[in-house]
């Protein structure tokens, strides 16, 4: 199998080819997968990328409801469209569940406090005219919350409220929302739910099932291995949810794709023009897979890292280093955004065009007028990639 046609592919089927241009967020999510948040800039770019919408467009969505952000896959926070918003709150359930476990276990809390702490907060946020933060929850509540002491704060869990929140969201009881309405910061408050999203998705293993199959779409041909990382599932877990599909073998490999889509992979070809996209190192692109080699070219793996130690290469590495610049069939760059002189620096791994110019200018200008800065996440700061930032611009 060719190594370009089917890095090409993923690409396309990612919409990193202008084919969604001028759709709605919803239907981005539902084409190309959820995209991971973590309170910085990746929601934004990717959906600029792929269908040049504006900051205040996504955030109108958010608002609305067409997209959200929610714990989802691995309990992971992802932005996902309204359609999958009883999906993405099942198969993350089992993470808040863990964490009341491990309460119960270490820190002597029992799930009948924390279940009568949900009914509290529940009823707090239900005669609530606005969202509640969590210190106001907190402070409202009184004796109901109750602190963990050292013990608690040893293990990351100082009182029983995030235990009552966490419960409360997968259970589609509760939302949180952004404070100023943005996906890339994370402050927020919290708003009953009603009526709950969860709906007919309770049964876990149809979600599992569904969730396979959405993954399938986005990110075929892909392995089992690859849909357990972004899953969380066990082996068995994972080959049960596809059992239903019907999932072919890409010849030679241990890929797996719809067979719906096998035609129309066998008809795909790559296309001849460059089709650049400048990526968050979270986007979909990299993290549906997170296999960094199946995108590098091999003259490629040894780069070094910007602003790393002596000896670090591209190809060592479980993630982007920096943010990406993607050309059809492979990583072809990093870049990041200088906050002092509100540009982008990059590093091109090949020669530059008008093209490529063309889109880190168009980048560079929503980034700076429409976004302020390009973070990672939520700690990223213009002091914490100082040093990529410094290397990628050559100074």
């Amino acid at each position: 199998m060719a190594t370009g046609k089917l890095r090409a592919w993923w690409a396309h089927r990612q919409g990193l080819d202008g084919s969604l241009h001028g759709s709605p967020a919803a239907a981005v999510l539902e084409r190309t997968g959820w995209m991971r948040s973590i309170g910085g800039s990746a929601p934004y770019l990717g959906l600029f990328a792929r269908a040049r919408l504006d900051r205040e467009t996504v955030d109108a969505d958010v608002a609305r409801l067409a997209v959200h952000e929610l714990p989802s896959a691995r309990g992971c926070t992802y932005v996902l469209p309204s359609t999958d918003f009883g999906l993405g709150l099942t198969v993350g359930a089992a993470a808040p569940a863990g964490e009341l476990a491990a309460a119960e276990k270490y820190l002597g809390v029992t799930r009948a406090e924390v279940e009568q702490l949900c009914v509290t907060v529940a009823d707090l946020l239900e005669a609530s005219a606005e969202p509640l933060a969590p210190a106001a929850i907190k402070d409202a509540a009184g004796t109901a919350v109750r602190s963990l002491g050292e013990a608690g704060r040893k293990r990351g869990t100082t009182t029983t409220l995030p235990l009552a929140l966490g419960l409360l969201q997968v259970r589609g009881d509760i939302r949180r929302v952004p404070v100023n309405g943005r996906l890339d910061q994370q402050r927020y408050g919290y708003v009953r739910w009603t009526p709950s999203p969860r709906g007919e998705l309770s049964d876990m293993d149809t979600a599992r099932t569904e969730l396979a199959r959405r993954y399938f779409s986005w990110a075929a041909p892909a392995s089992l291995k690859h849909f357990r990382w972004f899953s969380g599932f066990t082996s068995a877990s994972a080959k049960k949810a596809v059992e239903p599909l019907d999932l072919v073998p890409l010849d030679g490999t241990d890929l797996l794709m719809p067979k719906e889509l096998a035609d129309e992979f066998a008809a795909f070809t790559v296309p001849s023009k460059p089709s650049y996209a400048l990526l968050a190192g979270v986007d979909g692109i990299h993290l549906l897979h997170r296999e960094m080699s199946r995108l590098l070219d091999d003259a490629d793996v040894e780069r070094p890292i910007p602003g790393g130690r002596a000896g670090e290469t591209l190809g060592g590495q479980a993630d982007p280093p920096s943010h990406l610049i993607v050309d059809r069939d492979r990583f072809a760059g990093l870049w990041e955004f200088d906050t002092e002189t509100s540009k982008i620096v990059y590093r091109f791994f090949g020669n530059e065009d008008a093209t490529l110019r063309e889109t880190i200018a168009e980048t560079q200008e929503f980034v700076r007028d429409r976004l302020g800065d390009a973070r990672s996440f939520s700690l990223d700061s213009p002091k914490s990639r100082a040093s990529r930032v410094a290397d990628l611009s050559g100074s």
